[in-house]
């Protein structure tokens, strides 16, 4: 089993000030994640969702961090392939340029980043983000293999002109696409792509996306791969705060995933911000309370009821308390089948110190578990 973490790069009062220091504090929390034995660190790429997620350039993210690394890989969490985001060749050319200046350490992911904030401000046709990412993709993949592109699509025409640099990596580095339900999981395993799943009601939920994934796999035939190489790889996000005091971590840990959830039915749905936008500090058993019981987010495909008593995104149903609660949440999602540990230990409300000793407790205690190597 591989661990990794995910950054949003959210903050509770988006200040100027606060965004810069965040943004350093994601840093180095990734440093830390390679001193600690993470596998990888993962960096979304979202555009004007103040509060949700203010990593609207991962790639430079993702280069700094290269910089102060060795050996933890760099994926990008994923990369919005719709044109108006992203041109194709664009992507490319960034991507091959991260993986040869880090000694090919780069993870591609997919998405199409569709939330109506996002697309409008960069004139992003919503009725074709699915075909554009599906073109995308293809022409991603053709590009790190061939000499010189070609590409005639029914949305592209480009005529041959190599593509440079070349990524380390051969063919290519490997492929994710961001999946939130059984349609686009399916679609991964038509395309022969590592699948990138939310699952925030817990183990169960992940199982059941596990088995549609790899019911996919088995059914699949090859005429829809968008390469010539395969990555069945399944990765499935862990909230977690890991402290020494249980009571803590779980307040932290709650306050935490209530300021991301809300956040998500902001932006994916019609709900007001997040209560620490308009009420910092404000007590998370009230808020809970008072939350909307049919309030409804949408992440990217997936319906996200909110509601404190309709899902566990509110819950302590996660990696939060201490280690052993932690090692035993993760022993749940290695039954659910998951191939990769997601961590999300940034989010809104978290402070650095606490984010800063979960990185030091999952790398002293819970990855060691897993690898017979316990410190």
């Amino acid at each position: 089993m591989r661990f990794s973490m995910i950054f949003e790069a959210q903050l509770a009062h988006p200040t100027p000030e606060h965004e810069r220091r965040v943004l350093h504090d994601c840093v180095e929390q990734a440093v830390l994640a390679e001193e600690a034995g993470f596998d990888r660190v993962w960096a979304v790429e979202h555009h004007s969702l103040r509060w949700y997620a203010h990593m609207s350039a991962p790639e430079v993210f993702l280069s700094y961090v290269a910089a102060r690394t060795s050996r933890i890989r760099l994926g990008h969490g994923v990369v919005c392939l719709p044109f108006g985001f992203n041109h194709p060749v664009r992507v490319a050319e960034r991507a091959a340029m991260l993986d040869v200046l880090s000694g090919g350490r780069l993870d591609l992911g997919a998405g199409r980043g569709a939330t109506r904030q996002e697309t409008s401000l960069c004139g992003v046709d919503p009725d074709r983000t699915r075909a554009e990412l599906d073109e995308s993709l293809r022409i991603i993949a053709r590009a790190w293999q061939a000499d010189e592109l070609e590409w005639h699509g029914e949305l592209l025409d480009i005529p041959p002109h190599p593509i440079l640099p070349r990524p380390v990596q051969e063919p290519h580095p490997p492929l994710f696409l961001a999946c939130s339900r059984r349609d686009t999981l399916a679609l991964a395993a038509e395309y022969g792509v590592g699948a990138l799943v939310l699952g925030f009601s817990g183990p169960e939920q992940i199982a059941e996306l596990r088995r549609a994934y790899s019911a996919a796999i088995a059914a699949r035939t090859g005429e829809r791969r968008v390469s010539t190489v395969v990555n069945d790889h399944f990765a499935a996000l862990c909230p977690t705060i890991v402290l020494d005091d249980r009571e803590e971590a779980v307040r932290i840990g709650a306050r935490g995933q209530r300021f991301f959830a809300q956040s998500i039915a902001h932006w994916y749905g019609s709900a007001p911000p997040p209560d620490e936008a308009v009420r910092p500090g404000a007590d998370e058993v009230a808020a809970l309370r008072e939350a909307a019981e049919q309030q409804v987010a949408h992440l990217h495909e997936a319906r996200i009821p909110v509601g404190p008593h309709t899902t566990a995104t509110f819950g302590g149903e996660h990696a939060y308390g201490t280690a052993d609660d932690a090692i035993a949440y993760v022993e749940r999602l290695a039954e659910a089948g998951v191939d990769e540990v997601m961590c999300l230990i940034q989010m809104g409300t978290v402070p650095q110190d606490a984010c800063l000793e979960t990185i030091r407790r999952w790398g002293d205690k819970v990855i060691p578990h897993f690898r017979g190597d316990e410190r």
